[in-house]
């Protein structure tokens, strides 16, 4: 298997794990407030409903650390 390869199976496990999460993160958001579109939630500061809620928190930051994850490998694979 080469680079190329390993890079894409990576993409998809990250694509993978990401969308999943981001689905928790959406259903969460919906259960607090269902009026929240995807543009509000990417500025959750914005909305004291979620702040207050160490839940979505944590979920919304398992979602960062992915993606913080995802371009921290592509990074370091492309060089």
């Amino acid at each position: 298997m080469n680079s190329d390869d390993n890079l894409a199976r990576l993409d998809q496990l990250f694509a993978e794990l990401i969308n999943h999460q981001w689905k928790k993160v959406r259903a969460l958001a919906d259960t607090i407030n269902p009026r929240l579109t995807d543009d509000d939630l990417a500025q959750p500061h914005d909305f004291p409903e979620l702040v207050a809620r160490s839940d979505w928190s944590y979920e919304d930051g398992v979602l960062a650390g992915y993606r913080s994850a995802h371009m921290a490998v592509r990074a370091s694979l492309l060089k």
